[in-house]
């Protein structure tokens, strides 16, 4: 697979490729992501200690699944409602991973969060891997949605931008552990799922390389 590819740098290690996976190919993703939750169904996580149910809903595929609950955030390689292992990457996330980031060993989880319109995701970085050194690569589909970029501190300024369908966004370098969250869902502005709502994919390598 050979993607568009349209770099902006958001900062220093966060690069965005507007419109990187034409309709298309959109569509073909979307039929891969389809098989996974036939087999890893999303349900809906809840936060550490309180048990507050997500806005978003989520599952896996990947020999790795992360998971939200009252233990706590991991890393386990079983889906926590059905007890069955993730099914695979779909082979369209590893080129992509391959091509876009050039880490030398693949992903090992694919997080697949689904956003209703009402959906959010507050202020968070990506600290559970070992393999901090590794970039987080996401993948948006479906409607449009804010995303916010803050930096290393909590409370340190952010900026917003659009990701649409089709986007892919790289967090790595400097920026690796920065702040990000989604702050609103834009119903109507895609036609690729037909109820609606947005699906991001995450793909983040867990362990050291090599």
């Amino acid at each position: 697979m050979t993607i568009e590819l349209s770099k902006l740098e958001l900062a220093p290690g966060v690069s965005l490729f507007s419109g990187a996976l034409p309709p298309v190919q959109q569509g073909d993703l979307l039929d891969d992501i389809r098989a996974v939750t036939r087999i890893a169904p999303l349900y809906t996580p809840t936060m550490p200690r309180t048990g507050k149910p997500w806005t978003v809903r989520m599952t896996n595929c990947g020999p790795l699944g992360w998971v939200s609950d009252r233990s706590g955030y991991r890393y386990q390689e079983t889906h926590p409602e059905t007890g069955k292992p993730w099914p695979a990457i779909p082979k369209m996330l590893l080129n992509l991973w391959g091509e876009v980031t050039a880490y030398p060993a693949p992903p090992e989880c694919c997080l697949v969060n689904y956003y209703s319109d009402s959906a959010r995701m507050g202020l968070h970085r990506d600290e559970d891997e070992e393999a901090l050194d590794a970039p987080v690569l996401s993948v948006s589909l479906g409607d449009t949605a804010t995303f916010r970029l803050g930096g290393l501190e909590r409370k340190g300024r952010t900026r917003s931008v659009k990701l649409h369908s089709g986007d892919v966004l790289v967090l790595g370098g400097d920026n690796r552990l920065a702040y990000h969250g989604i702050d609103r869902i834009f119903p109507g502005t895609s036609t690729l799922l037909k109820d609606g709502g947005r699906i991001n994919l995450t793909l983040r390598r867990v362990s050291p390389a090599g």
